[in-house]
């Protein structure tokens, strides 16, 4: 009688360590994500939000009038935004990036870039 040789432990050790290698790359792998800012009452909402680089951020002007992004850095400008319309930037460097609407000065915004 011929024996099977002994490989299910091997093959079962080596199944164990595919799977947690892959787990812990699927929690490595942030794909990049889509944030929306609205603009509506004379204000940013959220006024400060938090995005990792390579996100996609989107202002949607609900105000009658238009509005702008524009950070102090000279990081992104939004120029125009009509009412009812939007404009998508994505964050690319890590930063703090204060911003206001060149049109109406006391609105301010915070983007965060980690």
């Amino acid at each position: 009688m011929r024996r099977k040789p002994r490989t299910s432990g091997l093959w079962l050790a080596c199944a164990l360590l595919a799977c947690s290698c892959f787990a812990a790359a699927g929690d490595l792998d942030e794909s990049p994500r889509h944030h929306v800012i609205i603009i509506e009452g004379m204000r940013f909402n959220p006024p400060t939000l938090t995005v990792h680089r390579g996100d996609r951020i989107t202002w949607v002007n609900k105000d009658l009038f238009p509005h702008t992004a524009t950070a102090n850095s000279k990081a992104f400008d939004s120029h125009s935004v009509a009412s009812n319309a939007s404009w998508s930037y994505t964050a690319h460097r890590s930063g703090s990036y204060a911003y206001v609407c060149r049109f109406h000065p006391t609105m301010h915004g915070n983007l965060i870039v980690q």
